[in-house]
């Protein structure tokens, strides 16, 4: 088989199935009291390894986005530019670590020197990291892999996804909402792509007073990276004065990974 069949097939099962037929034990219902032990202990290791090992890259920005997209796409194009121009201002550019859009954002900020990291879930044995990564961790739980790819991020790029992307959008905008995390701006990047799902949000959960009009502010729509950086900076700096502090001291009893940040944030 040609390296490009075998790329095409790897992107076609990402995130079909989890590989991992343990944590679809730990799904089915209530088990032995052992097993939950064991499992919640788990749970527990698998957030140290993600803290230990992202504790140190920086402020970042998370983009979201299909593994369905080549290079040959729009979308691949404009979050290759994304990823890049994140890159520039200073910030660590953070993905799901796989093919299509996440491999275009962190190849965005590879093509300029930045620094790219991936959150992976732990998928099907062809399933592989993109190649533009300078660190990435592997997760047994999706509920974790969320939480380490909405720890670090100062805002939040949603090119064009699926199932998985509409995830990671709406729990990111039902923490902001409810007060879990402060308002970070989401920003949706693609017109076409994302109009009718902000006139789905207008029209029947707003007028049935499902969600409020501020809710909907949480969503920035556009077709431009470099406005979208604009938002990005302007949240970061103006709204939650951020500035680049200096750099913590790995803990060596925990084996912390070091520092990866090969410059500071820049806010022009």
């Amino acid at each position: 088989m040609s390296n490009t069949a075998s790329t095409d097939q790897e992107t076609a099962l990402w995130g079909k199935r989890t590989g991992d037929s343990g944590e679809e034990r730990f799904l089915e219902g209530p088990h032995r009291r052992s097993f939950e032990l064991w499992e919640a202990l788990k749970i527990f290791c698998e957030f140290i390894r993600g803290f230990r090992a992202l504790h140190f890259v920086g402020p970042c920005v998370t983009v979201f986005g299909s593994a369905r997209f080549d290079e040959k796409t729009t979308a691949y194009q404009n979050a290759r530019k994304m990823g890049a121009l994140l890159a520039e201002a200073g910030f660590t550019v953070m993905t799901g670590g796989g093919p299509g859009i996440m491999e275009a954002a962190n190849r965005g900020a590879k093509d300029v020197g930045g620094i790219s990291v991936g959150a992976n879930i732990r998928l099907p044995k062809e399933q592989k990291p993109n190649p533009y990564l300078d660190r990435w961790v592997e997760f047994r739980y999706f509920f974790v892999r969320k939480v380490m790819l909405l720890k670090y991020s100062y805002a939040f790029i949603a090119v064009p996804g699926g199932y998985g992307t509409l995830d990671e959008i709406f729990e990111t905008a039902t923490l902001i909402q409810t007060g879990k995390i402060k308002n970070f701006p989401i920003i949706l990047l693609g017109t076409e792509y994302w109009q009718p799902l902000l006139q789905f949000l207008e029209k029947p959960l707003l007028s049935h007073g499902a969600v409020d009009a501020k809710d909907l502010k949480i969503f920035h729509l556009t077709d431009s990276a470099n406005e979208a950086l604009e938002i990005v900076k302007n949240a970061a700096f103006n709204e939650f004065g951020l500035k680049y502090r200096y750099r913590p001291k790995r803990w060596r009893l925990f084996r912390e990974a070091g520092n990866i940040i090969s410059g500071e944030v820049r806010k022009n």
